[in-house]
């Protein structure tokens, strides 16, 4: 797919498609005039954004903010960030952009600005595969005896804490090991993003499995958060998600992702509808309108 040129993504969605660019915002002033795009994550989403104990990143998001960093004439520094402060992160202009599974969700939106969602997806239960017919439903894990564990300071822990009241929630800080939990026995729950749950159920084949993760409890997406005074974003998930590095982690589309253009077009928030045990993830297209111009 042919690169947009710098001058069209920096256009501000505000005035709309096809309106010349304005001046530069403060923020991407000061990325061109550092170089750095910083990134906030929390490298505990995989496949989206992963933080391995040398230190290296990887991740969908990961590579497209690294992408979209080279769009800027800038380099990607990863800021580490958890879930319990990421916003506060955002807020406090520690990150130009925060990245990695980061569910749109109302107060979010009341502090910052989220770009165009990516990806669509829920809320659904995996556990060990023996299991799977136990906790098909919110009723089947909101029982008492049932332990339902939880990465504090997301979506994962408000869905629980808002659901379950039978059910005894257990707060694991590491959503790096949390699954190692389930594996052992010692909780026998998790409900998670669907994208999650088919991921990790890869990981562990026979072991794990993703319940129900093309039905999900809830629908929710995934978009990049970025200060409120910031560039005009709103689009730029849009314009990443159908970016090469993305496809070269998610494998072809079924059917292929609308590509972007300036004018209006049919596009829509893709949805997840496998992964392979090499960690791709194929999405669908259920196709609806929005404009997609770009906005960086």
């Amino acid at each position: 797919m042919r690169r947009l040129p710098i001058v069209l993504l920096l256009a501000v969605l505000v005035a709309g498609c096809g309106t010349p660019p304005g001046p530069a915002s403060p923020r991407l002033e000061r990325v061109a005039s550092s170089q750095v795009l910083r990134v906030c994550s929390t490298g505990d989403y995989r496949p989206l954004t992963a933080l391995a104990a040398d230190g290296t990143w990887s991740g969908i998001d990961v590579e497209m903010a690294r992408d979209l960093a080279t769009e800027l004439g800038a380099r990607a520094e990863l800021v580490h960030t958890t879930w319990a402060t990421l916003l506060d992160d955002v807020v406090a202009d520690r990150c130009d952009i925060a990245v990695g599974g980061v569910s749109v969700t109302p107060d979010r939106a009341e502090r910052a600005a989220f770009t165009e969602p990516y990806l669509r997806d829920g809320k659904t239960p995996i556990v060990r595969c023996p299991d799977v017919a136990r906790y098909d439903t919110v009723a089947d894990i909101d029982r008492p005896g049932v332990r339902a564990v939880v990465n504090p300071g997301g979506t994962n822990e408000r869905f629980a804490r808002e659901t379950f009241t039978r059910a005894t929630i257990v707060d694991h800080p590491d959503n790096s090991t949390i699954f190692d939990e389930i594996v052992a026995g010692r909780d026998d729950v998790m409900v998670t993003d669907a994208i999650e749950t088919r991921w990790q159920a890869a990981q562990h084949p026979g072991v794990l499995c993703a319940v129900h993760p093309d039905a999900p409890f809830t629908t929710s997406e995934k978009a990049y958060l970025t200060p409120r005074r910031g560039p005009g974003v709103h689009r730029a998930g849009g314009h990443l998600a159908a970016r090469g590095p993305h496809r070269r982690h998610l494998g072809p589309a079924r059917p292929p992702l609308a590509r972007l253009s300036h004018t209006p077009a049919r596009v829509a928030t893709p949805v997840v509808t496998g992964v392979a045990t090499d960690g791709r993830v194929w999405l669908s297209d259920p196709r609806a309108t929005v404009r997609s111009c770009a906005s960086w």
